[in-house]
């Protein structure tokens, strides 16, 4: 059959219908336990009680209104937001990369505003910020970038966890405006900023008048067991975008910005049209409660534990698994070698999950995931993962 969707995915050969809790059927009936979670985003899972009949009410009442108008959802998710990071004021768009993006902008102007006339901006190996133009140039993947040049200037890229290499830059460039990096880098292979890392690149931007930016649009929103990764750190950034998990579904971003960077954008500066809209607005208003309800960041890093640790013991004496990274519901399984054909064997097991970086499960389910489901997902991995590990490499 001909299909008139552009040809952007590599899709498996079956469709979601519907989905209850951690689980989701296809169009065939088929049942999966949902280990994957939209890539982050169903935070409390599949048609969940509290959160559906909210979203019926704000349908029935505005999906959207446009930014010509006072927005009272607006000012309450904000407050919230503000509340649980620390930090001060949120501008709200529909995805994670326009809050990348506008983060870039906020940096460049904080540049130009303090007489730089061409700012730069640390951005890391491995690192993936989105698809657009400039979130591409931020990105360390060439593969993504590949065929889209030129990119952006104004980077300078480093490696991971090194805070000499900052030093570095920060003595031999009078350039450099601002850091910007995943807290817990995704779609790199789920490789985490070390904490002292963290510690140091604050105290480091705090030195230099720099705006440190961290990228919480994958780990951020309790994911990690505490609303936002870096808070593992003690440590506040001056900018944070978010998305994924903020509206369980709901399309939505944010930037959350502290007392350095919240009043660079003025009227005229930035916009959206689509952002802080009524059903977005009221899905996040409705997550962040639902959340603090039921519990969820605390099971976040208990059904994390519970899962890396039935892993590592069903692993026991298998070659080829390298290493397990990440934090609470935020898993890395990192093998010794390509393992996209677990994508299909993993579904026809009856278990979503991702591989990213080519050699590395990714698993992200949603928080309100069970102990009975945690285990099931162990049952359903392990036996996968010690085939495919047994088989001679290709």
């Amino acid at each position: 059959m001909t299909s008139h969707v552009m040809n952007t995915y590599g899709r498996l050969p079956f469709a979601l219908s519907h989905g209850r809790g951690c689980r989701v059927w296809d169009t065939e009936g088929r049942q999966y336990l949902d280990g994957l979670g939209g890539i982050a985003v169903n935070t409390l899972g599949h048609a969940h009680p509290k959160l559906v009949p909210a979203l019926q009410d704000q349908i029935g009442k505005m999906i959207h209104c446009s930014n010509y108008y006072a927005a009272p959802m607006q000012e309450a998710l904000a407050a919230k937001l503000c509340e649980l990071s620390g930090l001060d004021a949120v501008f709200f768009c529909s995805t994670g990369l326009e809050a990348n993006e506008g983060a870039l902008k906020i940096a460049r102007k904080f540049g130009h505003d303090r007489g730089i006339d061409r700012p730069e901006i640390i951005v890391y190996e491995k690192a993936f910020h989105g698809r657009s133009i400039a979130t591409l140039s931020a990105t360390g993947n060439p593969k993504v970038q590949a065929g889209f040049g030129p990119l952006v200037e104004g980077f300078v890229r480093l490696p991971l966890n090194d805070l000499d290499a900052v030093r570095e830059v920060a003595r031999s460039n009078p350039n450099v405006v601002a850091i910007f990096l995943e807290t817990i880098q995704g779609e790199g292979g789920i490789n985490p900023t070390r904490i002292d890392i963290l510690r140091g690149l604050r105290q480091i931007c705090d030195e230099q008048n720099w705006l440190l930016m961290l990228d919480e649009v994958q780990c951020g929103i309790g994911r990690t067991g505490k609303w936002f990764a870096h808070q593992w750190a003690g440590i506040k950034p001056d900018v944070m975008p978010l998305a994924k998990g903020l509206g369980s579904g709901v399309p939505i971003g944010a930037i959350v910005a502290g007392p350095r960077a919240k009043d660079v954008l003025q009227p005229g500066n930035h916009g959206t049209t689509f952002g802080g809209n009524p059903l977005a607005m009221r899905a996040g208003i409705e997550t962040l409660r639902i959340m603090e309800e039921d519990g969820l960041m605390p099971n976040a890093a208990a059904m994390g534990e519970r899962i890396r640790a039935g892993i590592i013991e069903g692993m026991t004496g298998v070659n080829g698994l390298k290493e397990i990274r990440g934090q609470g519901l935020m898993i890395g399984i990192e093998l010794d070698r390509p393992c996209n054909e677990l994508l299909l064997k993993a579904a026809q097991a009856g278990l979503l999950i991702s591989v990213t970086a080519d050699s590395v499960i990714r698993l992200l389910p949603p928080l309100i995931l069970s102990a009975a489901e945690a285990d099931e997902l162990v049952g359903i991995l392990v036996p996968l993962l010690r085939d495919f590990l047994a088989a001679p490499k290709a």
